[in-house]
C-alpha cells in the first residue's frame, strides 16, 4: 500500500520549564521565526509573549521561564 505525502509542519514543538518546577510540553512555536541566527531564543520571546497574553486574559499570574527545549 502507497504511503500518503507528508506535508511539512508549518510549527516546531517545544517542551517548557517553569521557575515553579512546572512543565508544559508541545507548545507550538510558528518554524518561520526560528530561521534566523539566533538559534532557538526567538521561540522563547515568543512563548513568554503568549504567556503574558494568557495571564491578561485569565486574571492570575504566569510563573517565569526557566527554560525551553524542543519537544523529542
Amino acid at each position: 500500500m502507497a504511503r500518503k505525502p507528508t506535508t511539512k509542519s508549518e510549527f516546531v514543538l517545544f517542551d517548557v520549564f517553569y521557575d515553579d518546577d512546572t512543565r508544559r510540553s508541545n507548545r507550538r512555536v510558528p518554524k518561520e521565526i526560528l530561521e534566523g541566527l539566533d538559534g532557538d531564543e526567538p521561540a522563547r520571546a515568543f512563548l513568554e509573549s503568549q504567556d503574558r497574553e494568557i495571564a491578561d486574559r485569565s486574571g492570575r499570574p504566569m510563573p517565569e521561564i526557566k527554560s525551553v527545549r524542543r519537544s523529542d
